[in-house]
């Protein structure tokens, strides 16, 4: 049965473009191979799932008016720009074009909020009213859904989520299982978010403006992009997309009035699908070319005050008693909001810090380390939190990391496929992601959805949970 499965799910994946770029020719197309994912969907829970799904308009809201409170970012952000010069790169962009005056007042955002469920095995329940307390397993009552993260830039996987989840229907019909189908779920993200680039590029109003994605130059995960790509010819063949690299848009040009043409192009939407990593900044050229696309009438996804709102020092600040409060007026918002909080902490020099830096070295392993970086690979766990925290302990290092409370996902077994791997059975957690399109200006918000989901799933003991950075594999839930 696991060989027929694996005949069926191989040749509906290669079928349906569940691929990426293979490792070592990444610039060749003849080389794609499949991408990881996962032969039967995952459990999990229906209520921490709609919780998830419910909030996620909450949270796109929450960070367009974050991005735009200048003060709030700058009081955030401040010890962190002064160690990370990363971080001070983007925020000089942002004090550059605010002081010369933003030239597009609309910011565009196709966000994902990421989510895991935390599980308390100690918890017990009463079963069938008899007083006896015993473990049920995960439940409604002895799990939380707590946020991960919320990504204002590159949210990716919507167009090869969408194929592993008619993946898992398919191979769903084939094994014959009666009642099956209707816990899986069909989701279309790659859609929703296609109709968010359509309707920014209606709000700029040139309808010969072309939609440029800015890429990485050596780029695996090309078949992802390229799904959203058709998506927006299939919403509206006019749109002509241009898949460019930052050092090809240091061609691009400036017009006097804010202007910016690519290959005798105006762009109307810049789509950033890199540049949330140092790594793809190779020379000053790059910093300055970003500053010149930021200046330019186009609408970017993320414009640089959005982009600097998914930091996540600013993850931690909103927690604060408060600070949800002052952007959202509605008390259920603000509930479902606060329900998906983890512990984090503060490791400013301050008291506060100095408590929060001696946890973190006393119990390393109840908490994850985080920079402020984006994409996978860039947190520490366990040991490693402790061995740095003891190093930089007095030093304002510090500051450009946050400590945040480690989840504890329910464990389920499932299998992992990817090329070259024989297939074998695993204890694997997952992570689920909400995506959504935030379109608006400072004085009020234009499109504000929820377009469908992903679940990444990773083998049980592997910290990290990025496809694209090879920890994790994609997946799609199955409601229980």
């Amino acid at each position: 049965k696991l060989k027929f499965l694996m005949d069926q799910a191989q040749d509906f994946a290669i079928s349906h473009g569940i691929t990426i770029r293979n490792k070592e020719n990444p610039l060749t197309a003849d080389k794609a191979q499949i991408a990881p994912y996962l032969l039967l969907p995952s459990p999990m829970i229906r209520k921490r799932f709609m919780e998830a799904v419910k909030v996620q308009k909450d949270f796109n809201e929450l960070y367009h008016k974050v991005a735009h409170d200048y003060n709030f970012l700058r009081d955030a952000l401040k010890s962190a720009i002064e160690v990370d010069s990363f971080t001070k790169g983007l925020w000089d962009i942002y004090e550059t074009v605010r002081n010369e005056g933003i030239a597009q007042p609309i910011s565009f955002g196709l966000a994902r909020s990421d989510y895991m469920v935390d599980y308390d095995p100690e918890s017990t329940q009463s079963i069938m009213g008899n007083g006896a307390d015993v473990n049920c397993g995960p439940n409604d009552s002895n799990t939380r859904l707590r946020q991960v993260e919320y990504n204002t830039i590159a949210s990716s996987f919507a167009g090869l989520d969408t194929q592993v989840a008619k993946l898992h229907r398919y191979l769903a019909s084939e094994m014959e299982l009666e009642g099956v189908t209707d816990k899986l779920l069909e989701t279309n993200p790659v859609g929703g978010l296609a109709s968010g680039i359509v309707k920014a590029w209606q709000l700029y109003g040139n309808e010969k403006a072309a939609v440029v994605f800015v890429l990485n130059a050596s780029e695996r995960n090309v078949y992802d992009q390229r799904w959203l790509e058709y998506a927006i010819y299939e919403q509206n063949s006019r749109i002509r997309v241009l898949r460019c690299t930052i050092q090809d848009m240091r061609e691009a040009i400036l017009t006097e009035d804010k202007k910016l043409i690519i290959k005798e192009k105006e762009v109307g939407v810049v789509y950033f699908r890199s540049l949330y990593s140092p790594d793809s900044f190779t020379s000053d050229e790059d910093w300055e070319t970003r500053l010149k696309i930021e200046r330019s009438m186009a609408i970017k996804c993320p414009n640089i005050n959005l982009h600097l709102s998914g930091a996540k020092k600013i993850q931690q600040e909103v927690t604060k008693p408060g600070i949800v409060e002052r952007y959202i007026k509605d008390p259920q918002a603000v509930q479902r909001i606060r329900a998906t909080f983890a512990q984090q902490f503060s490791l400013e020099q301050n008291e506060e810090g100095d408590n929060a830096v001696r946890l973190g070295i006393e119990k390393s392993d109840r908490f994850v380390l985080k920079p402020q970086r984006e994409g996978g690979g860039n947190n520490l766990f366990g040991d490693d939190i402790k061995d740095l925290l003891s190093k930089i302990k007095d030093s304002n290092e510090r500051t450009q990391y946050i400590l945040m409370e480690k989840i504890r996902p329910p464990v389920f077994k499932n299998y992992a496929v990817r090329a070259d791997e024989s297939v074998a059975l695993w204890d694997m957690v997952s992570e689920l992601g909400i995506y959504g399109v935030i379109i608006g200006t400072s004085d009020g918000i234009i499109m504000n959805t929820e377009c469908g989901h992903l679940v990444r799933t990773k083998t049980l003991g592997t910290n990290e949970g990025g496809v694209a950075a090879g920890f994790a594999a994609l997946d799609s839930p199955y409601l229980v």
